[in-house]
């Protein structure tokens, strides 16, 4: 953990240091290696065979996670958007 944060606070110098330079070549880096990282992480998933075995369940509690924070936002929009609309017509909230 200790060598994680001394990395990026030893990215963070270098950032500062070289802050006047354009470096046209670090966003594309950046977009590059992410998207290595996420197939590593895809590769490191797909080789757990307790989380293969799982698939189904952690697919059923994605659903259910995705749905109930679905129906949260918009009841609570809604609400908002009543209280709000309620102000500036001057009726009660």
């Amino acid at each position: 953990m200790l060598k994680v944060v001394a990395i990026m606070f030893s990215g963070i110098a270098v950032g500062f240091l070289l802050r006047k330079r354009r470096l046209r070549v670090v966003p594309h880096a950046v977009t590059v290696l992410i998207w290595l990282l996420l197939f590593f992480l895809g590769v490191e998933v797909g080789e757990n065979p307790q989380v293969i075995s799982g698939i189904q369940d952690l697919g059923i509690e994605a659903l259910w996670l995705a749905m109930t924070g679905i129906a949260g936002t918009v009841s609570f929009s809604w609400a908002l958007w009543r209280w709000v609309s309620g102000k500036k017509k001057g009726g009660k909230p």
